[in-house]
């Protein structure tokens, strides 16, 4: 497996070149010292966090995890029913919005977090989304998350998540019909995600909108700092790294 990916920077034209990283972290619930170390090594300049704490002092919680991990908190946590967004000092954050979809009953609530945000010249809209256990609402989340984008008019958008489902799945499908897959357009590093102590399925995965250059994005197995002790301590899921570079206009 090849170890390099391209680092966070800006081209000579300008265009800046960012990592995004998608994270289920299991509300915490496992070795947090683990999930710092493979967050840290990742170096990235986006977090999208699903099943981030949601209930007693869930703020803290955030607001530890963004500390220990170099970075800070952009939106989302309990208020969007889970995602969560994290972020570098190198972003400059225009805004933010927490969008809870319908509650399916019998199940657990669903929503987005969402911002809008500027790297270097780029102006790029972001959201963590976590759909549903239910395949026949997986589709409808799904359409929701593509309308959101959409609805944060940026010239390019940035999507994560844990989908519940792979590639052949309706939600995951109609997802990667609207935007890129980065790990189908240029696949790097490990392909599953879950579970990650015997991964064989890939239900977590970064998106693109059209226009994005995917430079590289996958599983950070063997990215220098990243063992598989910590990825298999940290969290139930395994992360998806992609390296974006964003063409200016």
């Amino acid at each position: 497996m090849a170890t390099s990916l391209p680092n966070s920077g800006t081209d000579t034209d300008g265009s800046p070149t960012l990592r995004v990283l998608g994270y289920n972290v299991r509300s915490l619930r496992d070795d947090e010292d683990a999930l710092v170390r493979v967050i840290r090594a990742c170096a990235p300049d986006l977090v999208l966090v699903q099943e981030a704490p949601r209930f007693f002092r869930w703020r803290k919680h955030a607001a530890r995890i963004a500390a220990k991990s170099d970075l800070v908190v952009l939106g989302g946590g309990a208020t969007a029913a889970g995602p969560l967004l994290l972020c570098s000092l190198r972003v400059t954050v225009e805004r933010t919005a927490d969008i809870l979809l319908p509650l399916t009953p019998g199940q657990h609530r669903r929503g987005f977090a969402t911002a809008v945000v500027r790297i270097g010249g780029a102006r790029i809209g972001v959201v963590s989304c976590h759909l549903g256990l239910r395949r026949e609402e997986r589709r409808d989340h799904a359409e929701a998350l593509l309308d959101q984008v959409a609805a944060l008019d940026t010239p390019y958008s940035v999507v994560a998540g844990d989908l519940n489902e792979e590639a052949d799945g309706p939600g995951f499908g109609r997802i990667a019909a609207g935007l890129q897959d980065c790990w189908a357009v240029a696949p790097w590093g490990g392909e599953h995600t879950f579970p990650a102590r015997a991964p064989r399925r890939r239900i977590d995965a970064v998106f693109a909108s059209k226009g994005v250059d995917v430079l590289g994005c996958g599983v950070p197995r063997g990215l220098p700092g990243v063992s598989d002790a910590d990825l298999s301590a940290a969290t139930d899921h395994l992360p998806v790294l992609a390296a974006l570079r964003i063409p200016l206009h």
